[in-house]
């Protein structure tokens, strides 16, 4: 392989759900010379406290702000039938466990379809076993993996390596060449220009 493109993401962001149909048709045009490695960039550290009201609806209106601009769709009574919290490390620690079980992919999409369109809360350990449950991951292993200190340790290599790339906003796609990082600019339903973006890099790179 001789690109890699590093997504910096995080899977409690509405941004990243938003830019997942365009991420998913970039990686499936691209050829074997691309290797893809997710980063989970972790928005908010683990709390039990529920989220103030203001940002709860700054939250929300950001929702609103995606339909009208993307026009992805929310179910917006999570806000309604949930408890939020501003906690998005456990739901980061359950993709990097079904990392080992080569299901990251899979609990990345199972997390955002429970918390935009199920309106259930991935900030909740019983949510993120249930999902790792339905991907056939074993509950009890899955439990007793997420709650460890090893998952935390895991979970610092990722935030270290976004510290490393200098990345603060999610979603980022950047494409690697040996020791050299390329930014490729987020676009919101133009797969096909940030292709351009990147098969224009490549090509560059070599001349």
């Amino acid at each position: 392989m001789k690109y890699t493109l590093y997504y910096i993401h995080d899977p409690m962001c509405s941004w990243c759900y938003a830019f997942k149909p365009t991420l998913n048709e970039i990686k499936n045009s691209l050829d074997k010379d691309y290797k893809f490695i997710n980063i989970v960039g972790g928005l908010a550290k683990h709390t039990e406290e529920p989220m103030p009201k203001d940002m709860q609806e700054m939250i929300e209106n950001i929702w609103y702000q995606i339909e009208n601009e993307v026009g992805t769709k929310f179910n917006h009574n999570f806000w309604r039938v949930c408890t939020p919290r501003r906690s998005t490390y456990e739901a980061c620690k359950a993709v990097i466990i079904a990392r080992q079980y080569n299901k990251e992919e899979q609990m990345i999409e199972a997390i955002q379809e429970a918390y935009y369109q199920k309106a259930l809360n991935p900030s909740n350990w019983e949510t993120l076993i249930s999902l790792a449950q339905e991907l056939n991951i074993p509950k009890e292993e899955f439990e007793e993996k997420i709650k460890s200190n090893k998952a935390q340790t895991l979970l610092e290599e990722d935030l270290n390596l976004r510290r490393k790339l200098k990345v603060r906003v999610f979603p980022t796609l950047l494409l690697k060449y040996k020791k050299e990082i390329y930014p490729i600019n987020i676009q919101y339903n133009e797969p096909l220009k940030m292709l351009k973006q990147i098969k224009d890099l490549t090509s560059n790179i070599y001349f």
